[in-house]
């Protein structure tokens, strides 16, 4: 980085990280973007003020989009821009611009063409989210088709939820995508955090959690995957101690985008079954105005409600004890 003197648009700033280098080196493009603002010190309107001056005109949340994966610069006016960007942050001339991959994918493998809201939008506390996904690379989301997914509750005899087993398949609808973000929030009395624990076929990455328990976290594939591969994983979230168990309870999974075959499965203590079951779902556009179906309970203490072609909206099983 240089520091140009007379310059009300230039940073004074020291030599970078060797973190912010070797993410300017080998990218990615909103990890190596959040850095660059970090080290920068500056604010996302502040930056935006100081493109502004310079004659390039962009949103703070498009800014947001694109540090954090989200979005990234498409077409001449967005070059623009990310070049104006550089100079803001101090940066070497297409420091940033040559960590963009290519436009996001059309035909047999891009995404779906239904609507997406963003991820926060799917839960009520969509400021906290959206301030903890921020801190995650996001952009791989928009690029993997949701094959099928299991999800496995355990609950104790006291009616408390213990944790819950996931299994997804994903297929790649692009080169490079190398990762799966997590939003869960168990619910704990005091706010406690949940444990993402990886069980196969994928490592933690960056994790943060807020006050309240809820928490967003990266999990990694073994390799990147191209265009067009799938991959297997599983892995666990462990409810923290001092979970309590209450008369009515319910699991739901909040779907942005479809998935092909969805399983819900309830474990419960044998000695201590369920009153009755429910399945309960609801589309994107009406999340309160639930369809129901009684579900039975096995004499094993379990129960499980079938998807296909799931979302966008919500899929779950409540339960009265």
């Amino acid at each position: 980085m240089t520091l140009t003197a007379g310059n009300q648009n230039a940073l004074a700033v020291s030599e970078p990280s060797p973190e912010l280098v070797e993410l300017l080196r080998t990218g990615p493009f909103p990890a190596a973007l959040r850095a660059a603002i970090q080290a920068s010190g500056l604010s996302l309107d502040r930056v935006q003020y100081r493109l502004r001056s310079r004659g390039a005109s962009v949103s703070v949340a498009t800014l947001s989009n694109w540090q954090s994966g989200r979005r990234q610069p498409e077409g001449d006016a967005s070059f623009a821009v990310l070049a104006n960007l550089e100079g803001v942050l101090g940066l070497a001339p297409s420091a940033l611009r040559a960590l963009v991959g290519p436009p996001r994918p059309r035909g047999r493998y891009a995404p779906s063409t239904i609507s997406a809201p963003a991820i926060e939008e799917m839960w009520t506390a969509k400021d906290r989210l959206a301030s903890l996904l921020s801190t995650v690379d996001t952009s791989s989301d928009a690029l993997l088709t949701r094959l099928s997914q299991h999800d496995l509750v355990e609950v104790d005899a006291s009616g408390a939820q213990r944790g819950v087993r996931v299994r997804q398949v994903l297929r790649a609808d692009a080169d490079g995508v190398d990762r799966w973000v997590v939003v869960y929030a168990p619910g704990h009395p005091l706010g406690e955090a949940a444990d993402l624990v990886p069980l196969r076929h994928c490592a933690l990455g960056r994790s943060t959690v807020d006050d309240t328990g809820l928490m967003v976290a990266e999990l990694l594939f073994e390799v990147p995957l191209a265009r067009g591969e799938t991959i297997m994983m599983e892995y666990d979230l462990v409810n923290p101690a001092g979970m309590s168990g209450r008369d009515s309870d319910v699991f739901t999974r909040k779907f942005r985008r479809p998935v092909r075959d969805y399983l819900a499965e309830v474990q419960f203590d044998p000695a201590a079954p369920p009153r009755r079951c429910t399945q309960i779902s609801a589309p994107l556009d009406q999340p309160t105005q639930f369809r129901r179906r009684a579900l039975t309970i096995s004499p094993a203490g379990a129960v499980h409600a079938v998807g296909l072609d799931v979302g966008p909206g919500t899929f779950g099983i409540q339960w009265d004890l």
